[in-house]
């Protein structure tokens, strides 16, 4: 079910170069360098040879599981899900993966965009009906870019164009505030609604190395690796490491990020606990 991407096995350095944060650093973006810090030090990982699918999973591919299987996802069954509102992250009733926004927000037009408002369970529930599963944080980063270093899955030079994130919308951002400003104005026009895209609209621009789609912005993915530091002795943000031994790497980053946090090598974290957003997406992966 869906198309899939042959990714050739290799043996590549997993993790992003101390230039890289030096970078982030002296940039026009919010966060300290200690909350990057989990991204370092890159480690040698050995990668067999594997197929990642070409987008992430739609709400239509989910649906059919759905239809089939009678699958009811952890945010119904508690009767409520997360979205970011003006004045922040709210558990709003009645919002899952068929009304991403709250009642009434359900629209056929989201058929070919990325679910979101899946779990870890959720999606590796999919997965496992698909004849797949979640792919592993290293395979992940290395169908984003490659075998060699790069920013972003097209490479080290930004361009807003080619993904799906919130300089698509909103032009340059550096700051919370001005993110937080054209979000209010989205929020009064539309609602709180994701403001994801049809998975493909970037293809052929924005694509990895191995041509996998949409793995810069739109949603963010879950994978199957369990939240660690590529070294103990790595000094991060006190809130991720928190999460080490405990969540599941997220990668990707989405259509509520800035570019620094759409980077092939970003990691987030996220309880698998059935924990969803209206942000979160996944795809699968399968052996070779």
């Amino acid at each position: 079910m869906g198309e899939m991407c042959p990714i050739p096995g290799a043996v590549f350095r997993q993790g992003t170069p101390d230039w890289v944060l030096d970078w982030l650093d002296a940039a026009d973006q919010p966060l300290p360098r200690l909350w990057f810090a989990d991204e370092t030090p890159p480690v040698s990982t050995t990668v067999a040879p594997f197929r990642m699918d070409r987008f992430p999973v739609t709400v239509a591919q989910y649906a059919r599981f759905v239809a089939e299987t009678g699958y009811c996802t952890d945010a119904e069954r508690r009767g409520f899900g997360l979205i970011y509102t003006e004045t922040g992250w709210v558990e709003r009733p009645g919002v899952t993966w068929r009304e991403p926004g709250g009642p009434g927000t359900a629209r056929r037009e989201l058929d070919d965009h990325p679910v979101v408002h899946v779990s870890w369970t959720d999606a590796a529930a999919f997965a496992a009906w698909a004849g797949k599963r979640l792919p592993t944080e290293a395979e992940w980063e290395l169908a984003a870019r490659g075998p060699q270093f790069r920013l972003w899955p097209w490479g080290d030079r930004w361009n807003p164009a080619v993904a799906n994130t919130a300089e698509l919308y909103a032009g340059p951002l550096s700051s919370l505030s001005a993110w937080q400003q054209w979000w209010r104005a989205q929020c009064a026009r539309d609602g709180p609604v994701p403001r994801t895209t049809p998975v493909g609209s970037f293809a052929g621009l924005g694509d990895s190395p191995f041509g996998c789609s949409d793995m810069a912005g739109n949603v963010y993915e879950w994978t199957a690796t369990r939240s660690h530091l590529y070294a103990d002795t790595t000094q991060c943000d006190p809130t991720v490491r928190m999460a080490m031994g405990r969540y599941r790497v997220i990668r990707g980053g989405s259509w509520m990020n800035f570019r620094y946090q759409v980077r092939c090598s970003e990691r987030m974290h996220g309880d698998p606990h059935g924990w969803s957003s209206f942000a979160h997406g996944f795809r699968c992966a399968a052996d070779a």
